[in-house]
């Protein structure tokens, strides 16, 4: 079932198309992936998505219904985590916890129980009194995710959680983020870490400049590189015309090149062992040919012409 639906979003910001037209479906019991480089209009979705921002064009639907038809009923079905944290330093993690349960419409009772229950599935129980502003980056980013849990949402929205903290304490979240699947929410997670977006997400969605390019899932967006392999070719192209070596444009497409690397896809299906032969024989001397299977890097580059991380 459809828990989120967007149709032909878009947003301008004076001259800046910060979104434009975009649409995607994220249904209950699996993780939406909105995969694209700092700027690429990620967060300005999640805020149309949420009611913070009004869209200039297009719809979103919660639970089959339009937000903005009966926006509260709307936010009560999502939990909100930001990018930037919604924490109130000078309270304690239980209290930042029930004060946003209360606003969610919980009784102080309700809150306080459910507060509980997150501090200890959140391994924060034995700093649960601390103030906030004694936590490290990821006790934080943790909390701030238990804010946006305490009324139980069937739809949660997570705008790069795990920005700028360690490599244990983003495990942590993901670990926890993999808990709610299995519980039936459904969530739209936004990133630009490739390895997030590679391991948890069901089905991914890549964003650049406010367009939607491509979604599927990892293993359709592979495919959708190049049938399933790719090779990488190390030597000096700085001076070369890939146009003037026989028969390689109808053998091969360019996924990326440098003065110092290419990396190419073949056409068709063609075995890797031919594949590796035509490579040989071509009239520029290559120090070396690696074999790998498509990223969602080479996704991007393929759609975009440039790095996901550029």
């Amino acid at each position: 079932m459809s828990l989120l639906k967007t149709e032909s979003l878009s947003k301008r910001f004076g001259e800046l198309l910060a979104v434009d037209g975009v649409s995607f479906e994220v249904n209950e019991g699996e993780i939406y992936g909105l995969l694209g480089p700092n700027g690429a209009g990620k967060t300005t979705t999640i805020s149309m998505a949420c009611g913070l921002l009004k869209a200039d064009g297009g719809d979103v639907w919660i639970n089959g219904s339009r937000f903005w038809s009966r926006p509260q009923e709307a936010r009560q079905l999502m939990g909100v985590v930001p990018q930037d944290l919604a924490l109130y330093e000078e309270l304690s993690g239980r209290e930042n916890l029930e004060f946003w349960g209360k606003v969610a419409g919980m009784s102080s009772r309700e809150a306080k129980i459910r507060a509980v229950e997150l501090l200890e599935s959140l391994s924060l129980a034995e700093r649960a009194g601390e103030l906030v502003s004694k936590y490290s980056g990821g006790m934080k980013r943790r909390i701030n995710l238990g804010c946006a849990l305490m009324h139980r949402p069937k739809l949660i929205l997570l705008d790069e959680p795990t920005v700028g903290i360690d490599p244990q304490a983003r495990n942590k979240i993901l670990e926890y983020i993999r808990e709610l699947v299995k519980e039936g929410s459904g969530i739209l997670y936004t990133t630009h870490y490739l390895e997030e977006a590679e391991t948890l997400c069901d089905r991914i969605g890549i964003i650049d400049k406010g367009r939607l390019l491509t979604e599927g899932t990892l293993s359709e967006l592979q495919k959708g590189v190049g049938h399933d392999q790719l090779f990488v070719l190390e030597g000096a192209f700085k001076d070369e015309v890939p146009e003037a070596w026989g028969d390689f444009s109808k053998s091969f497409r360019i996924i990326q090149r440098t003065d110092t690397q290419m990396t190419v896809a073949t056409e068709g299906n063609g075995d890797p062992a031919e594949g590796l032969k035509k490579l040989l024989a071509l009239p520029v001397r290559l120090q070396n040919v690696t074999l790998k299977r498509p990223s969602l890097n080479d996704a991007f580059l393929k759609l975009t012409g440039r790095d996901l991380r550029e």
